[in-house]
This record gives C-alpha cells, sequence and structure tokens, in this order.
C-alpha cells in the first residue's frame, strides 16, 4: 500500500509539479507526514473539547498582533514579547494542567496493541455476569419511580483504588434490594457514590471528583457533576439518578447522556460487560444516545 501511495505521489509530482524545484520525496518522508498529520489532527480535536480551545483563538490573536509590529518595526513590543514569550508557556501549562493530565491519562488508555493483536480469549473474557446487568437496571429504575437520588460507578480497565478507599468498604454481591437499600433516604450509606468492580459492589459512599465543564446545564446538581468529573477521569461508567426528577443518565468519557430508557442502559452495560470493547460499535452506540437525549429533551422528558 505504501508502494502504491509512494508511486502515485511521484507519477503526480512528475506529471503536473514538473516547474517545481522540489527535493526528493522518499517513502520515509510520506510515513512522517502521515504520522505528524495524525498527531496534529488529534491535537486539534483535544483542544476544541476542552477550554484551550478558546486559548487557542487568543493565541492567534496575539501572533497576529505580534506580525503587525514586525511588519511595521514596532520594536517595544517585539522586544516584551520576546522577554515574555517563556513565562507565558510556563503559565499556559500550570492554568490547563488538568486538561493536560487529562489528555496524557486519554492517550495512556488507549490499548494499540489489543487493537492491533485481538485473541479470542480477550473476546469471551466478561467484566460482569448478565445477572449483574440485570440488577443494576432493575434497582436503577425501581429507584427513579419513587426519585430515589443514587451514583453508580461501574469500572472497567482503569482501578479506582484512590476513591474507593474515600468510602465504607463492602465487598458484596450486586443485588437490586442491596443498592436500593444503600441509597434508601436516611440511611448511613445513601450519601456519595457506590463503586462496582466485576460481580461485586467494593465500596459506598466514595466521593468523586466534580467536573468543572461550563457546558454542563446549570440544572443539573451535585450528583450528575460528580458523575460526568469520574468519566473525565478514567474508563467507568457512571449511572445518575436524580432525586428532583427521577431521571436516569449516563456518563461515559466525559459525555453525559440524560433521560436514558432502561433497553438503552442494558445495552450500554452488556456493551462494557465483554471486555474487549469495539471502538467503531462504541461510536455508533455514541450517536445513537446523543440522538436519543435530544429526542427526550425536546419531548420534555
Amino acid at each position: 500500500m505504501i508502494q502504491e501511495l509512494f508511486a502515485s505521489v511521484n507519477s503526480f509530482a512528475s506529471k503536473y509539479l514538473f516547474w517545481v524545484d522540489s527535493p526528493q520525496i522518499t517513502k520515509i518522508d510520506i510515513v512522517e507526514i502521515i504520522i505528524i498529520s495524525f498527531l496534529i489532527y488529534n491535537i486539534l480535536i483535544w483542544i476544541k473539547r476542552t477550554r484551550a480551545w478558546n486559548l487557542l483563538k487568543g493565541i492567534i490573536v496575539v501572533v497576529v498582533f505580534i506580525l503587525m509590529a514586525a511588519i511595521f518595526q514596532m520594536n517595544t513590543i517585539l522586544w516584551i514579547a520576546g522577554k515574555t514569550i517563556n513565562v507565558a508557556v510556563i503559565a499556559i501549562i500550570i492554568v490547563f494542567q488538568p486538561e493536560l493530565r487529562r489528555a496524557l491519562e486519554m492517550l495512556g488508555r488507549k490499548n494499540f496493541l489489543t487493537a492491533l493483536f485481538s485473541f479470542d480469549s480477550q473476546k469471551n473474557q466478561e467484566r460482569f455476569s448478565e445477572r449483574v446487568t440485570n440488577e443494576l437496571v432493575k434497582a436503577t429504575y425501581e429507584m427513579a419511580k419513587v426519585k430515589t437520588g443514587a451514583l453508580i460507578v461501574v469500572e472497567q480497565d482503569v482501578v479506582l483504588g484512590e476513591y474507593e478507599r474515600t468510602g465504607i468498604a463492602l465487598d458484596s454481591l450486586v443485588s437490586s434490594q442491596l443498592l436500593i437499600n444503600i441509597f434508601e433516604h436516611n440511611t448511613p450509606l445513601h450519601d456519595g457514590a457506590v463503586i462496582m468492580r466485576g460481580n461485586r459492589i467494593v465500596s459506598a459512599t466514595c466521593y468523586l471528583p466534580l467536573s468543572d465543564n461550563m457546558e454542563l446545564s446549570k440544572e443539573l446538581g451535585t450528583r450528575h457533576r460528580a458523575a460526568v468529573g469520574i468519566s473525565e477521569v478514567c474508563d467507568a461508567l457512571t449511572i445518575a439518578v436524580s432525586e428532583e426528577t427521577g431521571n436516569v443518565s449516563i456518563a461515559i468519557g466525559g459525555e453525559l447522556y440524560r433521560n436514558v430508557d432502561a433497553e438503552y442502559l442494558k445495552g450500554k452495560l452488556n456493551f462494557i460487560r465483554k471486555g474487549a470493547m469495539d471502538v467503531t460499535r462504541f461510536r455508533i452506540w455514541k450517536r445513537r444516545m446523543k440522538h436519543v437525549s435530544k429526542n427526550n429533551e425536546a419531548s420534555g422528558k
């Protein structure tokens, strides 16, 4: 494939760009261009999804201003820009430290080798049983009927030990009765989140990081911000039941899908239960969830 691409580029250059005095393009050059293009594209996508997007627009304005100063020989402005560039870079790193940390964590969670080499043993591995899926769905919507607030974190590849230690250790088998009893009003364990690992509830009353995403709706409370917050720092799926409306929401990958029904929740839990996730199917499911969320909000659910 690389050889065909290389031949096509050389053919195009010799036919249409014969008048251009350019250096000889090698296979290594083409590979480097592809790698750099991929990196730049992913960096721009990451910037657009974070607060750094507004920063980038501000940097572009400053660069244009400095170019104008260079054209008109404004030496004082150029001297100030040259002296402050190092401080500005350090300030940007400090201000956007959470976003940079999140980007590196996301890079570390990408299983490149697993994506390239998939084995049958990985395909048959399950994170938890089908019984656990049914118990989770049953408990979630029974609590939703009576407007009992709940926050359930389903752990995947990233171990949530630091958040597990903030709560009370349980190490109990998952059951709908236990979950409903944990989140019952005026009980010792109802405040905070439950962390589920495999077929067991490992901890309750756990404290989760709150999301600082300004795009989240102002009507959302601390429970939903905590659901989004934990999904921003790990690959866990979080189920949030609203105490005010009884609506069920799902947070994963830093995004919140509101007002989902039992069928979609069960489908998602069965999807991640398999262990080896298919990226293409995940993206299709993600688009469907956005569509469902928009339809539900439009219908006033």
